[in-house]
Order: structure tokens, then sequence, then C-alpha cells
């Protein structure tokens, strides 16, 4: 309540169109690679840097079909569809109209190294449309609203967004590449249970490694749903914060909890 009245009392700020910029970077082991920078002051600057690839080879390997749930500008899209290579195949979705034209950019580059497909909708448990959320009006971060936590955060400046079920998506449109599924990255503000629990049946057949944030606004109901939901799979946990080394700290039930947003790394157990 406290929160909608400041809302209505605070200036709105202007929207404003951003542009990208493309940049070239010299990686040891990947050489050349050119990459997009959404100009949006918020978020510019961002790189595609060697240790990032070689955090996703951990697990990602060329060859393999890897997923981007909220992929934004692509800055980890490009490491992972790097790591899988220009044989293997990652989809990267992203609902906001505003940063996906560098999302597409981004997966236009580099062909011979990579091999990227934008999707432009949210992970949602049903078709439809949607609204997206954020707290700043040109929509450099946000997240579909209306659930839990959400139900009032990210209000102040809205669109509307396509949502699809993305297990329904992928057994229609990508039947014959789920076999080779390795990873999942989820980044969707919370959002990030629902997607996964939307997605069961595939995650149960082809037990890909998730890579999923734990978002600090969230309750610690919420957080300890998504350790549930995960470990009733068979999934082991540890945390990371930068997308680099390889994830050691083990996490239990009860270390979700608090206002800190954290990345989780889930990897099957074996049967």
């Amino acid at each position: 309540m406290l929160q909608r009245l400041l809302d209505l009392f605070r200036p709105r700020k202007p929207f404003t169109a951003y542009e990208y910029r493309v940049t070239k970077f010299q990686l040891p082991k990947d050489g050349e690679v050119s990459y997009a920078q959404w100009q949006h002051p918020g978020e510019v600057g961002k790189a595609v840097l060697q240790e990032n690839v070689d955090f996703f080879r951990n697990w990602i390997r060329e060859g393999d079909f890897v997923i981007d749930i909220g992929a934004h500008e692509g800055d980890t899209t490009v490491p992972m569809a790097l790591a899988a290579g220009a044989s293997g195949l990652t989809l990267g979705l992203e609902p906001n109209p505003h940063v996906f034209r560098t999302l597409e950019m981004n997966a236009s580059l580099n062909p011979d190294k990579t091999r990227i497909i934008p999707l432009h909708f949210a992970a949602t448990a049903t078709d439809g449309e949607f609204t997206f959320g954020s707290g700043d009006p040109s929509y450099g971060n946000g997240g579909i609203v209306g659930f839990t936590h959400n139900k009032v955060r990210n209000t102040r400046y809205t669109m509307t967004v396509q949502g699809r079920n993305l297990e329904k998506y992928l057994l229609q449109h990508h039947i014959a590449d789920l076999p080779r599924l390795r990873l999942i990255k989820v980044d969707a503000e919370g959002y990030d249970k629902e997607i996964i629990k939307n997605m069961l049946g595939i995650v149960r057949r082809y037990r890909p490694v998730i890579l999923t944030e734990v978002f600090g606004p969230s309750t610690d109901e919420e957080k300890r749903e998504l350790f549930t939901v995960l470990a009733a799979e068979g999934y082991s946990m540890s945390s990371f914060i930068e997308f680099i080394g390889h994830p050691t700290d083990v996490v239990t039930l009860e270390r979700m909890t608090g206002r800190k947003t954290f990345n989780l790394i889930a990897v099957p157990m074996p049967a």
C-alpha cells in the first residue's frame, strides 16, 4: 500500500528508445567475437569474456541444445552459444520488445561460431497476452507481473507482451533437438520457479542442468518452493554470484531465505 502511494506522487520518467552498438572482443580460446551492446544507460558496457564461456563449458559441449529464458540483450546467450558451437543450438527467449532487437542482432553475429534462434515471447503457463512491468520506463529490466510477491512489484511502467507455454512449444518445434538438451538458464525476476514447474515433463525426460536465479524480493516461501521442486526431481544444488569458475557452494533448504539475490545451478544426480 505504501509503495502504491509513493508511486502516485513520484514524477513519471519519459520513455526513451535505445539502439545498440556492435563491438568486437578477442577471446584467448574462441578468437574474435562480435557482440551488440544495448545502449540503455543501466545496461551499457556488457562484454563477452572467455571466463564466461568457460563457465558454461563446465556443462555444455559442442553440439548441445541449450535454452536461455530471460535472455535480455544476449549477455548470457552468446557465451552459452559459443560453448554449444555452430553445430549446437541456442534458443534465447525475451519478451521485452525494446531489448529484443539487440538480442536479434546478437543472434545474427558470429555464424561460424554460434547458432542462436531468438524467440520474442515469455515462458508462461498458458499461451496468451501478459503484463510485463518494470521500475524503468525504457524497460532496462523487469518481468511478468501478477503472481505472488510480484503482484505490486515493478508495475509503475507496464506493457503487454506475448507468453507461450515453453514445454508445448518445444515439443511442437524442437522435438528432434530435445535429446541433445543439456542446459536451461532461467532469469525471470522471481517467476523462475513457475517456468520450471511448467516444464517438468521435459525436465524429467531429458534431465538438463538448470541454472536459475533466486530472486531476493521473493518471499522465503517462494524460495523454498523453488528448492523443493528441483530437489524432488533429483537435483543437487550449488550457488554462485558471477558466471565464472565452477560452483562448489552447496545449497540446502535452510539457505533459501533472505533478501539477497543469488544464482543456483541444479545438476541432476545419478539415478
